[in-house]
């Protein structure tokens, strides 16, 4: 039986509720909304795996509200129901220095916490972005309020002028990193 896995692409397009960052002219909800797609085709490639997204176009608004757009992306993948959760998001910091790709989880040595550490590893080895490490984050709602392991990928700083070079123009290859750290994770190799 496949393993199934729910990719939140991280907020919304811009213009709308939940819209994200946007900096050096990159668009958080675009990219999240890319990276998603590109995963979700990597694993619905692979016979292992069922993926779904939780924007299925890049137009698709989900909510009216910060509160309704994050309870309507955890309502998805506890009713479908997923057996992990990956959300996809872009980080930005008033100082352009900081750079790097760290992933969030609710608890320290959780099943979510190991999933995150490959997860984490697989895109740092893959598109070389600096690894901030694995964090804990016990008031993200998406984290708090899903019933399978869990965790929130930052893939890079939009405020950051190299990451966010790599952030619009290598965003199959942050999709490939998580898909290729999904793999270790369950110890699969590549088809």
């Amino acid at each position: 039986m496949a393993i199934k896995i729910f990719i939140d692409q991280g907020h919304n397009p811009r213009g709308a509720v939940n819209a994200g960052a946007e900096a050096n002219g990159v668009n958080e909800g675009e990219v999240n909304y890319n990276v998603g797609i590109y995963l979700a085709q990597m694993l619905n490639n692979d016979p292992r795996f069922e993926a779904r997204t939780s924007r299925i176009s890049p137009e698709q608004v989900l909510g009216t509200s910060n509160a309704t757009s994050l309870a309507e992306r955890v309502r998805m993948a506890n009713e479908w129901p997923a057996d992990y959760f990956i959300s996809i998001h872009c980080n930005s910091n008033p100082n352009p220095a900081v750079n790097g790709t760290e992933v969030y989880v609710l608890e320290l040595y959780s099943q979510s916490y190991v999933f995150g550490e490959f997860v984490l590893n697989g895109v740092v080895d893959y598109v070389g972005t600096n690894n901030n490490g694995l964090r804990v984050n016990s008031s993200l709602f998406v984290l708090r309020r899903t019933n399978m392991p869990s965790i929130l990928v930052e893939l890079g700083y939009l405020t950051n002028y190299e990451d966010a070079v790599k952030l619009r123009d290598r965003q199959y290859d942050f999709a490939y990193g998580i898909y290729r750290g999904i793999l270790n994770y369950f110890g699969f190799e590549p088809i």
